[in-house]
């Protein structure tokens, strides 16, 4: 592996252990192995590695979602919103989950504002991407439209989702509740 992996995989780790605002260039080129260097010439600065290897664990998170293989409930069924929704779920239960460092961000954007400006570029390829999951198909068949209506539609349930397991896990809602509740917008907009 070469310094590039090598300082990616460092701060990984290092995002983890400490989040953003406290892992510094030092902490990285130490757990990397590396040179200070190296980070520059590799990603230009610090924020952009961070941010960059913040961008390759959340999607390695894609697997999980899946439920580790193929969905079982119908594209675009009820059954299929609420597997989805209890994989992703699965995610925020685990000790150190990678959620807590999005709730940094949302927390503390304005004093990160190179990681804030890459995480939003990448923002829109996660809703193109979570689209697939809960409808099926392929990233590249994913219209602009529904990117910008069904996936933002997606990725705000899920920052919800983080802010209430990260604040209270106790009471945030399970999958059940959540296809439950849409069931329910289902039928007042029908009676509508």
């Amino acid at each position: 592996m070469g310094h590039r992996e090598d300082l990616l995989e460092g701060a990984q780790r290092c995002l983890l252990a400490k989040g953003f605002l406290r892992t510094t260039a030092r902490d990285i080129v130490k757990e990397s192995g590396t040179n200070l260097a190296s980070i520059g010439y590799h990603y230009g600065s610090k924020d952009a590695l961070l941010a960059q290897a913040y961008i390759e664990m959340v999607e390695g998170m894609s697997a999980a979602f899946e439920g580790g293989g193929e969905l079982r409930g119908a594209p675009g069924s009820p059954e299929r919103f609420a597997e989805v929704w209890a994989n992703i779920i699965a995610t925020m239960r685990e000790p150190g989950s990678l959620w807590r460092l999005s709730m940094e961000i949302v927390a503390m954007g304005d004093q990160l504002p190179e990681v804030r400006e890459h995480l939003a570029r990448a923002q829109r390829e996660g809703a193109r991407g979570i689209v697939t999951l809960f409808h099926g198909g392929h990233e590249d068949d994913v219209p602009e439209e529904q990117v910008d209506t069904l996936g933002y539609f997606y990725l705000t349930l899920m920052m919800g989702l983080m802010a209430q397991w990260t604040f209270d896990p106790k009471s945030a809602p399970e999958a059940g509740q959540l296809a439950e509740g849409l069931r329910q917008v289902i039928e007042a907009a029908g009676r509508a």
